[in-house]
């Protein structure tokens, strides 16, 4: 099977938010964009209610962790790799101190037997209101 350069999109995951695929195909590798965790299907963000004025006034973590992780699960199958072929995942977190151990207990039910790197930083905001992003890289 060709797998260079081939580009990787999805309906099983949310919508890139530009001109981007979910992931790209290099040889034997397979690089994601970052993957949040916007619904598929109606692109809400789980958990997630705003005011009137798009401010942030309640979020839940724990749920769009399960989110995000569906979302990078179905980017991975779509593109003929699965969740035991992550390498190294790099995390980005909005609230690190208050999300850290929730993230954490659930990265570690998920990622129990995969052993991927992992870099987790805090970043101030992501492009949608999402408090939790993806970047894998994965063999094929």
């Amino acid at each position: 099977m060709q797998t260079e350069n081939q580009i990787v999109k999805t309906p099983n995951a949310a919508s890139p938010l530009g001109s981007y695929p979910h992931a790209r195909k290099v040889g034997n590798l397979l690089f994601l964009s970052g993957i949040g965790s916007r619904s598929a299907v109606d692109n809400k963000i789980p958990g997630l209610e705003l005011d009137e004025n798009g401010t942030i006034l309640k979020y839940d973590i724990e749920a769009e962790c399960h989110s995000v992780f569906a979302n990078v699960k179905a980017v991975l199958e779509a593109s003929g790799s699965s969740w035991d072929k992550m390498i190294d995942v790099t995390v980005f977190l909005t609230n690190m101190k208050n999300d850290f151990p929730t993230y954490n207990k659930i990265y570690g039910e998920y990622f129990k037997d995969v052993q991927a790197c992992r870099t987790t930083v805090e970043v101030k905001s992501l492009p949608t209101p999402i408090a939790i992003e993806l970047k894998v890289i994965a063999s094929l």
